[in-house]
């Protein structure tokens, strides 16, 4: 309180908005393709550095192979490693962080068709089809956006949804109507003109 009363307001109350949506925020998941950094305190011979997520979604470490790390987060897949490395270290100390995000498949949004670079994104909580297309880098010259759809399951197993989307009047004209919310898992389609 001292502090906070000599520091002329200095420290403030955390944003109300800002702590409800930390606190909301689910856990990151591993997913296969995923850069990982794994430290182990006091073992260096034992730490990894981009540590690549293998397609089967695991990763190898010294005295550690064939660890499943997928579908893992950070903190689940560090306890493992620890569990496993008792056998050898005393009292082992680990520390899992992801350097670049792939996420897993359910995790992503799918870009194809006629944007400039077609590739699966990370979902990121609040993102909208404005993003998806940030990312993507835009149209090609050769794409009829506003006949884009998005492809959305509501459920693993039922059938998909298909929202129409015209992503010309986004980009082109400001048109924030059509600056849809993404789901993970959502796949955007952009078909080419015809000429």
């Amino acid at each position: 309180m001292a502090l906070g009363g000599c520091g002329g307001g200095l420290l403030q109350a955390a944003d109300p908005a800002v702590s409800h949506a930390v606190a909301g925020a689910p856990d990151y998941v591993i997913g296969p393709g995923d850069g990982l950094d794994v430290y182990v305190h006091r073992a260096p011979e034992l730490s990894a550095t981009a540590l690549p997520v293998r397609p089967d979604g695991r990763i190898s470490l010294p005295l550690v192979p064939d660890i499943e790390a997928a579908g893992r987060t950070p903190s689940q897949l560090a306890r493992e490693i620890e569990k496993r490395l008792k056998r050898y270290v005393l009292e082992p100390n680990v520390t899992v962080m992801v350097r670049s995000f792939v996420g897993a498949p359910g995790q992503q949004i799918r870009v194809i068709g006629e944007a400039t670079q077609p590739q699966a994104i990370p979902y990121r909580e609040g993102m909208t089809l404005l993003d998806v297309m940030i990312d993507a880098r835009g149209l090609t010259r050769y794409a009829a956006g506003n006949r884009a759809e998005i492809i959305r399951r509501e459920q693993p197993g039922a059938p998909p949804r298909v929202i129409r989307v015209r992503l010309a009047d986004l980009l082109r004209n400001g048109d924030m109507s059509q600056d849809v919310p993404m789901r993970p898992g959502d796949t955007l389609l952009i078909p080419q003109g015809w000429f």
